[in-house]
């Protein structure tokens, strides 16, 4: 355990690319010192943590397969040895694959729900001493499937229902010392395997006609981070796109 290190501390899931990235880079700035945990993206953390060591802070490295019932307690044992404390734990591990809903067997639903719901119940539940020593905060990360049925996504869908619902008794359960807040980002990265048309067409059915940005997503968390009278809030950050059409489809359509 260090007793060197007084500044704010904070545990990113899935840290290491696309949103958990930005929002370990929003944090270093911040003044945090982090503890980024990856799976598959070791190349990619290994540049993030020279990134960070850049600007002057401190930013350890935990590989873990979250998917494994005992990789959350290892993950939060690293930090306590580390660091001896944790004001922040970010949830942003995740999988997002698609597959048809009826020819999901239980494997590969157990595997979605293991990581996108699962974990984070785990990592708050080993978190809990350390957040509450701190009087720290829990953000999860959803997305717009957490409310609406994508079909295209439907156990993805599930989990993070489940980690809306999740969030909100997390909030109770941990009140007063700890808060829980999560965050549902709507279109921000283009798909690997989307064409640059049917992006284009999501942000023109988006009230505000545009896609959000990766920072937009990164200050929503360092707002809930220090927002000392919040906790159970969900922020659609969507540019309105949960809002849905804005009347009934025209006549012949």
């Amino acid at each position: 355990m260090s007793d060197l290190n007084q500044n704010k501390i904070a545990l990113v899931t899935g840290g290491a690319i696309r949103i958990g990235r930005a929002i370990s880079m929003e944090l270093a700035e911040a003044g945090y010192d982090l503890v980024i945990g990856y799976h598959s993206s070791k190349d990619q953390a290994f540049d993030l943590q020279k990134t960070i060591f850049d600007l002057g802070r401190q930013c350890e490295l935990v590989h873990a397969d979250l998917r494994e019932p005992n990789a959350p307690r290892t993950m939060v044992e690293s930090v306590q040895k580390i660091f001896g404390r944790l004001d922040l734990l970010v949830n942003s591990a995740a999988n997002f694959k698609s597959n048809s809903l009826l020819e999901v067997e239980a494997t590969e639903w157990d595997s979605i729900m293991d990581l996108n719901c699962r974990a984070p119940h785990l990592l708050v539940g080993a978190a809990a001493d350390l957040l509450r020593e701190s009087h720290g905060s829990v953000v999860n990360i959803l997305d717009l499937s957490a409310t609406q049925p994508w079909t295209e996504f439907p156990i993805h869908s599930v989990s993070k229902a489940g980690l809306a619902h999740l969030t909100r008794i997390q909030a109770r359960v941990l009140a007063p010392e700890v808060r829980v807040n999560a965050i549902a980002p709507g279109a921000l990265l283009q798909p690997d395997n989307w064409s640059s048309k049917r992006w284009a067409a999501v942000a023109e059915a988006t009230p505000l006609k545009c896609s959000g940005s990766l920072d937009d997503i990164s200050q929503a968390v360092l707002f809930f981070a220090n927002a000392e009278f919040v906790t159970g809030e969900i922020l659609t950050v969507d540019g309105g796109r949960h809002l849905g059409p804005d009347g009934p489809p025209a006549v012949g359509q």
